[in-house]
């Protein structure tokens, strides 16, 4: 072929290959657009999704699930740059409104550029635990807008880069969000729920227990399997429905995933179930997980020893105190006298004059309460037997001590534990826990 014939059918072959890629309807439009342009298209697009959903949309926010669980929150969103938002942070579940802006950079994003309950967990002075303190609950208020996927928006924080989708809500969506609020309490307990956890794994044919170590401000808890030699542990991050709680990540159990606990009132245990007898199990005890022989150094024959609680000093911050401890406490003071106050509790053992809880006032005098400490070796525990009221063995207890010191006195006896922290003082911590009721105190060993 001469090369003036090549050169031909170069020509001829080049101009088909332009012809065929100017009509080639496939070609992504995108690239006929400036980037202010495409950038105007997806602001447009957000806006209109946004606006699409009725009852506007609903979010589980794990701003890093790693240490802290999930918060729901609901958007409206409105024409003029308003939203109305509500989340289960706290007990206010009702609708707030604020301001919110679609803002475009090297990409598009939603900003609630007003106060509003998203806020709460962006605060830095909103610190759920000692490690967040300054950096609050590692929330945002900025999301980058992904696209969307199965009618979800997905966005990305600007804070740490985490996944948040957005669900179309529903009317029900709202007050399943005031209802979320009983289960969160749930879990969390009140004064007169047992002060331990545990989580029970049932395989189908056997069961192992964790101690579970639970944050409520965190939503956040650790289980740490209590089967000598076992170093397995679960990290549940929680968020909550009207129904129960659910988990992140799923609890892996014979190749099922358990992430969906139920609530039983019955027995106030959240239960996730699997298939073939698999569960797995949140529930209460007043029995500690783990046990101690501590208790063995308050026992007779050993040597002398006084611990001490003194209100408005770092003992009655101690983090092992509870609720019900503050409150037999604080009922006390309530009834004694204008002008009086207790100053101190106290417990010796093993004394020349005996073993007793010692009682100190301001504006009174003090009150012995002579005891005998029995051990009870199979429950790790120790019992102090009531034995009189300052020497008289007839004598009823004083009424204002009365309801405080039957916790103490307990028949079912005390679990006793040696504290591995501090409170700011060199003395060394121990705690005093009932068997049957959610009383815990902490003392210090004078």
């Amino acid at each position: 072929m001469k090369v003036k014939n090549i050169y031909k059918y170069l020509i001829i072959a080049f101009a088909a290959i332009v012809l065929g890629a100017c009509t080639n309807t496939d070609v992504d439009q995108k690239f006929d657009q400036t980037p202010t342009e495409r950038l105007n298209a997806r602001k447009t697009e957000l806006n209109d999704l946004l606006l699409s959903s009725q009852e506007g949309w609903k979010a589980v926010y794990y701003t890093d699930s790693t240490q802290l669980g999930g918060f729901t929150h609901i958007f409206k969103f409105l024409p003029d740059g308003k939203v109305d938002m509500a989340s289960d942070f706290d007990d206010d579940t009702k609708l707030h409104r604020s301001q919110y802006e679609i803002q475009t950079g090297s990409t598009v994003s939603l900003v609630f550029t007003t106060a509003n309950k998203i806020h709460l967990l962006s605060d830095s002075n909103n610190s759920p635990t000692a490690s967040l303190v300054g950096k609050g609950y590692l929330g945002d208020f900025q999301f980058f807008y992904y696209g969307q996927e199965n009618g979800e928006i997905i966005f990305r924080t600007n804070r740490n880069g985490h996944e948040v989708r957005f669900v179309k809500a529903t009317a029900q969506d709202l007050t399943d969000l005031a209802e979320g609020e009983t289960m969160i309490q749930n879990i969390t307990g009140t004064p007169t729920s047992p002060l331990f956890r545990l989580v029970e794994i049932n395989d189908g044919s056997s069961i192992e227990q964790f101690e579970f170590n639970y944050n409520p401000d965190a939503r956040f808890g650790v289980a740490t399997s209590l089967l000598p030699g076992s170093n397995e542990s679960h990290n549940l991050a929680l968020s909550f429905t009207p129904t129960g709680a659910v988990v992140k990540p799923a609890i892996k159990v014979k190749g099922q995933k358990l992430s969906n606990f139920v609530y039983d009132e019955t027995t106030t245990n959240f239960v996730a179930t699997g298939t073939g007898g698999v569960t797995a199990t949140i529930k209460f005890t007043n029995t500690p997980p783990s046990l101690t022989d501590d208790y063995k150094l308050l026992l007779p024959g050993r040597a002398s020893l006084a611990f001490g609680y003194y209100p408005g000093d770092y003992i009655e911050e101690s983090p092992t105190n509870s609720q019900l401890f503050y409150e037999e406490f604080a009922k006390i003071n309530a009834m004694l006298p204008a002008g009086q106050s207790i100053s101190s509790i106290q417990l010796y053992t093993n004394h020349s004059l005996g073993n007793f809880i010692y009682y100190t006032f301001v504006g009174r005098g003090a009150i012995f309460h002579f005891v005998d400490i029995i051990e009870d070796a199979a429950g790790k525990k120790i019992i102090l037997k009531h034995k009189s009221w300052s020497g008289n063995t007839t004598a009823p207890a004083p009424a204002f001590l009365a309801s405080f010191d039957s916790h103490l006195v307990d028949p079912n006896g005390l679990y006793v534990k040696k504290e591995n922290f501090k409170l700011v003082y060199s003395n060394t911590v121990y705690t005093l826990t009932s068997s049957s009721s959610p009383f815990r105190m902490s003392v210090w060993l004078l």
